[in-house]
């Protein structure tokens, strides 16, 4: 191997994508995937979705089986995390206190959800949706509850919400802001999906910011208390909240940081020798810069520095996000981001449960949402790519 080697942390989406592609482009140095968990590497948006319901086995979960990384020769070093980067000795030190040696280290720390600074937090019976270890304790517990309620009406909450009144749970969302799907969606699609989670026999509270969780005295969880007073009963707590960039590792290392690993359109860090991609990752785009959680971006931007690192050419990386969630019968695909949208055009009748949102800036658009549409999706995907 006359080819400089690659260590990549982190084996989510973005890490494994990098060093299969690596190995796909042809890449022939060593290749070294590290994970902080002992699991092969597997994906986690069906964490709150199929495997969740128990639709998706283990099996599937996983990205490949454990021979894949022998014959692709990466070394798949898993239980033992990345302490901190000697970016001086171009080495990545681990737990362990083993280090390894990079020519280029590629940095997919992902995100990790955001905890609630709330009295009561730690008490049993609240959960949190991160892992697959969450995901086995959340469906144990989830078949033994009566009431559930969810702290955030995002994208995990609501998903979480969908299969437990499917599951004939006595289930409530509570959100702090105004309307559900806030940071993510038009009003419209808020909207729709606010009525729906309504029809579908979910108590939905707007507006409404919790105070604490309540315990029973032995330690368990039985209520959420809100700010104005009340306390909604509960023996079953999940707290979705948003997510934060998980970027311990790049600070410990000196590397920029400002809401995620600051890179440049190559997607290279402050240190020419480290790239940042995924969910970490906070990159220019349009004259900002964005940080996304979402799969789409995660292989993208893994593809494009496999191709650098394999054959020398940099790459810029300028594809469109994409984000989906699946609600019941619902399947919500968002191609684009309507940040600062200033006018949505709405096409199809969602009465009828199937619909798409135009959202444009000025005359420019920018995203589309679209509900059980999916061809829409696919041509809005392709009408909203860069040249």
């Amino acid at each position: 191997m006359d080819q400089p080697g690659v260590v990549i942390v982190g084996a989510g989406h973005a890490g494994f994508t990098a060093a299969a592609s690596l190995r796909q482009k042809g890449y022939a140095g060593a290749v070294t995937l590290v994970t902080a968990e002992d699991d092969l590497p597997y994906q986690r948006p069906p964490l709150s979705k199929g495997y969740l319901a128990g639709s998706i086995g283990g099996q599937r979960l996983a990205f490949r089986p454990a021979d894949f990384y022998e014959r692709r020769r990466i070394d798949l070093r898993r239980g033992d995390p990345a302490e901190w980067i000697d970016r001086e000795a171009k080495a990545l030190i681990l737990s362990s206190g083993q280090s390894l040696r990079y020519d280029r280290l590629v940095l997919a720390t992902g995100s990790t959800p955001r905890t609630a600074a709330l009295p009561g937090a730690g008490l049993d019976g609240v959960f949190r949706l991160h892992s697959r270890a969450d995901a086995d304790a959340l469906r144990e517990r989830l078949a033994v509850a009566h009431h559930l309620v969810i702290v955030g009406g995002g994208f995990i909450g609501l998903e979480i919400a969908a299969h437990a009144r499917g599951q004939d749970k006595d289930v409530t969302v509570v959100e702090s802001t105004d309307r559900l799907l806030g940071r993510a969606v038009s009003t419209a699609t808020s909207a729709f999906f606010h009525a729906t989670h309504l029809s579908w026999g979910c108590r939905v509270l707007l507006g409404s910011p919790v105070a604490g969780l309540v315990g029973d005295g032995t330690g368990r969880v039985r209520g959420v208390r809100l700010q104005e007073g009340s306390v909604l009963h509960a023996d079953l707590v999940v707290v979705g909240v948003g997510a934060r960039a998980n970027t311990e590792l790049a600070e410990r290392s000196g590397l920029s940081v400002d809401n995620g690993v600051v890179v440049d359109a190559g997607l290279r860090t402050s240190d020419p020798h480290v790239h940042a991609i995924g969910d970490c990752a906070r990159y220019p785009s349009g004259g900002r810069t964005v940080r996304y959680e979402c799969v789409e971006n995660a292989v993208g931007q893994a593809h494009a520095v496999a191709e650098e690192l394999t054959t020398g050419r940099p790459q810029n990386y300028r594809r469109i996000p994409s984000f989906w969630s699946d609600q019941q019968d619902l399947k919500l695909q968002i191609a684009g981001d309507s940040t600062g949208h200033d006018r949505a055009v709405l096409q199809g009748d969602p009465a009828e449960g199937s619909f798409a949102v135009r959202c444009f800036q000025g005359a420019t658009l920018v995203a589309v949402e679209s509900v059980n549409r999916p061809s829409d999706h696919v041509s809005a995907r392709q009408q909203l790519q860069p040249a």
